[in-house]
């Protein structure tokens, strides 16, 4: 018995290798992504380049998984309007507010998923320790930042607390990515109006289609499929604190391929925020 509790750590210890690895390689290509859709909000606008790259992400996901239409259906629409709702409210966002800041406030959506329901006094500290980074972030009465980018960035936080709940279900529902790719469709059909509004025939130009390719991947495809894998073999508080460093990526890639330069409180805010994230994310129960 004992050699074969040896023998299967080495093996429970690569896997979990490979997750971190996925999860970090999510982080950073989806703000890259997300940096990169940044510039085709002048030619689609924010709600045009959701549309796209949703639409390209679905098609992309139905040609690998051809999934099936069978099994519960409503959950995988469920989990697709959670997409397609956070990725238009998070694009609005990012088109009023540096890419950091929308996404560290984006980020109360899983800080709160972690602790609501808890009552522990240390689960309430993260909770006030993010939300001052959030009110620092913001700025006191709200005059440093745009406030409907912020509003904005919250709706986001309020579809990921949803994509959380829906994603673990629909993965463990749904063979591979099939589950992904159904619910990828719905959320490129719920987004479409808007996109059609904004873009109009800007949707149709090669160029445009192309780098809107190029978003799709690198933004949808890779990072969900990444991190379904993931959540396959890691607990869900070792996933959360990894997650947690979303926002220092986002302030990166902001900085880096978008020349977002931010503040010393700015970057306080943030830090305040992954810290409690991370913090939230280990210590749970759950």
């Amino acid at each position: 018995m004992g050699q074969e509790i040896g023998e299967l750590e080495p093996a429970v210890s690569r896997q979990r290798a490979t997750a971190v690895g996925l999860v970090l390689g999510a982080a950073v290509s989806v703000q890259v992504g997300a940096a990169f859709a940044v510039t085709l909000f002048s030619d689609l606008g924010p709600a045009g380049t959701a549309f796209l790259r949703l639409a390209f992400a679905a098609a992309v996901l139905w040609l690998i998984w051809r999934p099936r239409l069978t099994g519960d259906l409503k959950l995988a629409a469920a989990f697709g309007a959670s997409l397609g709702l956070m990725n238009l409210s998070f694009y609005e966002a990012v088109d009023r507010i540096p890419l950091g800041a929308a996404v560290t406030i984006e980020f109360i959506g899983p800080l709160l998923v972690g602790v609501i329901g808890s009552r522990r006094p240390l689960d309430g500290l993260w909770v006030v320790l993010a939300g001052g980074g959030i009110v620092l972030l913001v700025g006191p009465g709200g005059g440093s930042m745009d406030l409907l980018g912020v509003a904005f960035a919250l709706g986001a936080a309020a579809c990921w607390m949803a994509y959380i709940y829906l994603s673990k279900r629909t993965g463990a529902a749904f063979p591979g990515g099939s589950g992904l790719a159904i619910a990828m469709v719905v959320g490129a059909i719920i987004v479409l109006p808007a996109g059609v509004v904004q873009a109009q025939g800007a949707l149709v130009q090669p160029h445009l289609l192309g780098a809107a390719l190029v978003v799709a991947l690198a933004s949808s495809v890779l990072p969900y499929s990444f991190e379904l894998e993931a959540l396959r073999r890691l607990p869900e508080s070792v996933f959360g604190v990894l997650l947690s460093l979303d926002p220092a990526v986002a302030t990166l890639a902001g900085f880096v391929l978008l020349g977002q330069a931010l503040g010393l409180r700015e970057l306080l805010a943030i830090g305040m925020v992954v810290v409690a994230s991370a913090g939230a994310a280990a210590f749970s129960r759950r």
